[in-house]
């Protein structure tokens, strides 16, 4: 009977031993809207209130996941899915016009756990892609899949379809017109279809979305998602989907969403440079962001920025622009939530 009553003594010890553990294990997210030339004069007082009451809103959602015991990989998504969803950004509803005034998303999704992912690219009919690049992951022997054959798939795994025209909004056509305009300009003869940014365009922005996040159970997960660059052509495709270069988890070193000139951000591998820097070289997760950010990148002429979280609950908010829609939570706290330079 005392060997009884010593074991359950010893199991309950252990398991509120556990519980405690696990409520006192940190927790962290960060997400981000895009950054570029982003400063006070280029928005006014009710769009600045507008993108941070939309930014509280994502973090909330994932952090009140985190705060309840939840997964990273359904952290992000929630954040993600509530970006994807506010045609303030350039991720689901909002997202740009192409070339042909046309819309092609993208988005993937990484756990860092087992090095999992999935990816989607030039979907056109998904209301969500994360949501799809999340499928992919976990539904399917593949990482990346594009057009019709992730549509698909989408409706095999019953995902919400949209019509072209849930991405519409006015000011995305206003943005493709202005393009258009600068398009038949005759210093723009060699054209290729992708709008870049220069003194011409000052209110240039690269919209694209993400989050990072880690869990009680030490876990991190990364997702990021994007309508693309205003008046692309070709059917390109930028960094959003690549794991690597936009996106990016590890549980042992770090989890990466960028937002930025995709083609640098490819080129660099930046989301996994900046984690393996962190990873052999020992950097602090600040130190290796802001190398591959404000260094590396500089110096190659990208434009761009970063969120990231370490396996300790360190969050990086790097970038290179005028500005970068972001916010932030550690260990539940509010969230704090940021549009210019600091």
């Amino acid at each position: 009977m005392k060997k009884t009553t010593v074991a359950l003594i010893t199991i309950a010890k252990i398991t509120l031993t556990s519980v405690v553990m696990a409520k006192e294990a940190t927790i962290g997210i960060a997400i981000h809207g895009g950054a570029g030339t982003i400063s006070k004069q280029s928005i006014s007082d009710s769009q600045e209130k507008a993108y941070r009451l939309a930014l509280k809103n994502a973090i909330d959602a994932g952090n009140d996941i985190l705060k309840n015991g939840g997964s990273s990989l359904d952290a992000i998504t929630a954040a993600i899915v509530m970006l994807e969803d506010n045609p303030l950004f350039n991720a689901g509803a909002g997202a740009v016009y192409t070339y042909d005034k046309e819309h092609e998303l993208d988005a993937s999704i990484m756990n860092g756990a087992d090095l999992s992912a999935g990816a989607v690219a030039g979907v056109s009919d998904i209301k969500n892609p994360i949501v799809l690049a999340r499928e992919v992951m976990q539904n399917s022997q593949h990482v990346m899949l594009s057009g019709s054959g992730a549509s698909e798939f989408a409706k095999r795994q019953g995902l919400a379809t949209v019509p072209p025209s849930y991405f519409a909004t006015p000011k995305r056509l206003q943005d493709w017109q202005k393009a258009n305009r600068w398009r038949k300009k005759p210093s723009a003869k060699a054209y290729t279809g992708i709008l870049t940014a220069d003194a011409n365009n000052t209110d240039y922005k690269f919209g694209t979305v993400g989050a990072v996040a880690l869990d009680r159970h030490g876990n991190l997960a990364a997702g990021t998602s994007t309508g693309g660059m205003t008046n692309k052509r070709f059917g390109r495709i930028g960094d959003s989907p690549v794991i690597g270069a936009g996106t990016y988890a590890n549980n042992e070193s770090c989890a990466v969403s960028a937002t930025g000139h995709g083609e640098y951000f490819i080129r660099y591998t930046v989301a996994h440079d900046i984690c393996a820097r962190k990873q052999y070289l020992g950097m602090t997760l600040d130190q290796a962001a802001d190398e591959v950010i404000n260094k590396l990148l500089v110096a190659a002429g990208g434009g761009g920025g970063v969120i990231a979280i370490d396996a300790a609950g360190n969050i990086s908010l790097q970038f290179n622009t005028k500005g970068m829609y972001r916010a932030y939570s550690k260990n539940g706290a509010e969230p704090v939530v940021l549009i210019y330079e600091q």
